[in-house]
């Protein structure tokens, strides 16, 4: 790990920064919106938007690099991001955050293609493992931090919009002095949505339904807190805990994956995710149970993403895997733009506690599908499953490919070898997955 940290340190502390950033921006949002008196359905469409414009960031960056170069895509788009920060409490208007939030998921998703991929570059294959493992805790690390930044200032001003506007700016420094720019990349071909479906109709609607989970988890916190009437403080505790149990959980689940039937734990995550939100709705008034709930969702909806898709890659051969990971990408991406509206106008026809009520139906599907699956057929030996890869819901394609190339062997090293995995997937019929 020394190594990894010694070749990526600029790109990593770069990262850092523009975590931080755009981690307070995310809270902040909702916090500002409270006081500017925007409806919860108006802050939904704000917090839907960003989405909207990651996915379509996602799509088009790769021909931005290859028309242009990293360096250049970067800058501009890392540039932009610094002036919409600021640009925000210039124009405290539903309308113009909409159209600020999509410009600013479209450039952070940019930049996150352009930072994978200089990651992708920066270190051998024998240590791409560990640094993406590094790549997701420091993603998750400047989000937790920039959570305790909002006490430093006064959500009305304009201190707490500067701050994260001059750190997204400074975290360009270290990586456009430190790194050179790589080749330009091939995008991968998606694979057909009506094909991916018949490989795994439980991963596509397990994407689609984590979608929803991490964007409301994501955008909407901050607003859940505002209406339910907490403390910018006690709003920050909250999404720090969720990030936290995101975090710290990412690895024993992991860990289960590679030694148990796939779907089992699918079902099981799921359900303790729904069970939290229940617990949440119930005991709404007591900070300490929303604490211990937020723990409890996010340490279950993060890894759920990997998770799914690790049982996906159990029905497909090593040559596809990329190919679906790029339509989960965008199946993700579809359920995260729909998650804040749906939101927020459960937020407006059941109070603040429709937000936890969202995330209830959301993860209690998952789990009842899930165990319907399990009805239909048998499950996939362990001991032809691939690795499991900690990547987040916010990995774009060149992440996701990365991971699948390190993670892409069966976890039993002795015995099974990955071409019996490819070939157990080639006796499999199309439309077998699950």
């Amino acid at each position: 790990m020394l190594q990894v940290i010694s070749a990526t340190w600029a790109l990593m502390f770069g990262l850092l920064l523009l975590m931080v950033g755009n981690g307070v921006q995310g809270t902040l949002l909702g916090i500002r919106g409270g006081i500017e008196s925007f409806t919860t359905y108006q802050m939904s469409v704000v917090m839907s938007a960003y989405f909207l414009g990651f996915l379509g960031g996602s799509r088009l960056a790769p021909e931005m690099i290859r028309r242009v170069g990293h360096i250049r895509v970067f800058a501009a788009l890392g540039s932009l991001v610094s002036a919409i920060l600021i640009l925000y409490p210039t124009f405290p208007n539903p309308v113009a955050w909409s159209i600020g939030r999509v410009l600013m998921g479209f450039c952070l998703s940019g930049v996150y293609v352009t930072t994978e991929s200089w990651l992708n570059n920066a270190v051998t294959n024998e240590r791409r493992g560990q640094a993406l493992s590094l790549y997701m805790i420091v993603q998750m690390a400047g989000i937790m931090a920039a959570q305790g930044l909002l006490l430093l200032g006064d959500p009305a001003g304009y201190l707490l919009f500067v701050i994260p506007s001059v750190l997204v700016s400074v975290s360009f420094a270290p990586i456009l002095l430190a790194v050179s720019p790589t080749p330009a990349f091939e995008a991968t071909k998606l694979m057909s949505l009506r094909r991916l479906w018949r490989t795994s109709p439980l991963g596509c609607v397990g994407t689609f339904l984590l979608g929803g989970v991490y964007s409301a988890t994501f955008g909407m916190a901050s607003v859940f807190g505002t209406e339910a009437g907490l403390g910018v403080a006690q709003i920050s505790a909250f999404v720090f805990t969720i990030y936290l149990g995101g975090m710290l959980m990412q690895y024993p689940i992991g860990w289960l994956s590679d030694r148990m039937d796939r779907r089992w734990l699918i079902l099981v995550v799921a359900l303790v995710g729904a069970l939290a939100s229940v617990g949440a709705f119930v005991f709404a008034q007591r900070f300490e149970a929303l604490l211990i709930a937020a723990f409890l969702i996010g340490g279950s909806s993060n890894p759920l993403y990997a998770l799914v898709l690790a049982y996906v890659n159990d029905h497909l051969k090593s040559e596809d895997m990329a190919a679906a990971s790029g339509g989960l990408i965008f199946i993700n991406g579809i359920g995260a733009i729909a998650g804040p509206l749906i939101t927020g106008w459960m937020m407006e026809m059941a109070g603040p506690q429709g937000f936890f009520l969202y995330l209830f139906i959301l993860c209690a599907t998952l789990t009842a599908y899930a165990g319907w699956r399990m009805t239909r057929s048998g499950a996939v030996p362990v001991e032809d499953t691939a690795s499991y890869a900690p990547v987040l819901p916010t990995a774009t394609p060149v992440a996701v490919a990365a991971a699948h190339e390190v993670f892409s062997d069966p976890v039993v090293e002795s015995g099974t070898a990955r071409e019996t995995h490819d070939r157990g997937r080639q006796e499999t019929a199309p439309d077998a997955g699950d």
